[in-house]
This record gives structure tokens, C-alpha cells and sequence, in this order.
């Protein structure tokens, strides 16, 4: 199955001179869902992973399909505020400034073993400081699942000592 025929482009969105690579067609179409998790996993074991984490929002998404196919469960990377009980926060720097995610402090057990799921690397900021912040509550990284790569963006660079895989590069 060809991904890039279900993925919708929307120009200047959601500003003028962003291409939008919207994957939620194929969240439509159940031979699209079922490819995209029979593709990772031909690349991850579940034996390899006891936890699915999904960046909102829309890795909450795949991170679920593939926390469902493997029989584990998911944990959710929030922007600050959106989690209830004590949580641990990292700030990081992106393409125009700042921002904070967090995740539940007690959700991870240490060294429980978590594939970081999203639709989208662009710059990878956002994925690398989400493993940082899997790390500093325990879990060890497995590696990182995409649907969509934007290649030009080199988002793989600051997540390479992972092992990561998308379906689709642009």
C-alpha cells in the first residue's frame, strides 16, 4: 500500500508557507490502520517493548493502534497543565521558542522498555525531548515510530542513537 495516496497536503497551514502533511485519512480507511501497524510491526517486537508512549496528540493515536496490535499498554506526553497527579515536566527549545511537555511521574516503572510513537518527525525537537523525559523517570528507550518523516527538517539527527522507523518520508 502506496501511504502518500492517504495522506491529504494542505498549503499555508497552519501558517502561509507550511505544506500540512495530514495523516487522517488513513485513520479512516481500516486496511490503512491495519498496513500501518503490520509495517512496525515488521520492525519492532513486541518482546522488545512493554509500553507504547504517544506526543500529543496525534501520536496518542498510533501509539494506541499499536498498544492494541501488540497486546501492551499506552502512556500519554502532554504539554504542560493537561496531566492530573504529580507529574514531571521538561522544557525544551523548538524552531520558535519554548515549550514544556510532561508526563505522569509514576506511569513508567524503571526500566520498563517504551517505543515513543507520533504522526510527524519535522525537526525532532519534540521527540527528543520526550525521551529525555521517559529517561528521567526510569524507562528506557526502545526506539521511535512515524508515520510521516519530512526529511529536509533532519529530525532523525537528534534522535539517531534510537532506533526509529517511518512509513513515509517526504
Amino acid at each position: 500500500m502506496n501511504l502518500k495516496d492517504k495522506i491529504a497536503d494542505y498549503p499555508n497551514f497552519p501558517k502561509k508557507g507550511i505544506l500540512f502533511r495530514d495523516f487522517s485519512p488513513i485513520l479512516k480507511d481500516p486496511s490503512a490502520l491495519s498496513y500501518v501497524a503490520d509495517e512496525f510491526s515488521k520492525y519492532f517486537h513486541p518482546k522488545d517493548i512493554d509500553v507504547f508512549a504517544g506526543i500529543e496528540s496525534r501520536g496518542f493515536i498510533l501509539a494506541s493502534i499499536l498498544a492494541s496490535r501488540y497486546n501492551k499498554g499506552m502512556v500519554m506526553i502532554r504539554k504542560a497543565g493537561k496531566l492530573p497527579g504529580k507529574t514531571t515536566k521538561l522544557s525544551y527549545t523548538i524552531e520558535y521558542g519554548k515549550d514544556t511537555i510532561e508526563i505522569q511521574k509514576d506511569i513508567i516503572k524503571e526500566g520498563e522498555r517504551v517505543l515513543i510513537c507520533d504522526d510527524l518527525l519535522a525537526t525532532g525537537g519534540t521527540a527528543k525531548a520526550s525521551a529525555k523525559l521517559i529517561e528521567k523517570i526510569g524507562g528506557e528507550i526502545v526506539g521511535f515510530a512515524f508515520i510521516i518523516e519530512l526529511v529536509d527538517l533532519n529530525g532523525m539527527k537528534g534522535i539517531s542513537k534510537y532506533n526509529c522507523k517511518s512509513l513515509v518520508k517526504y
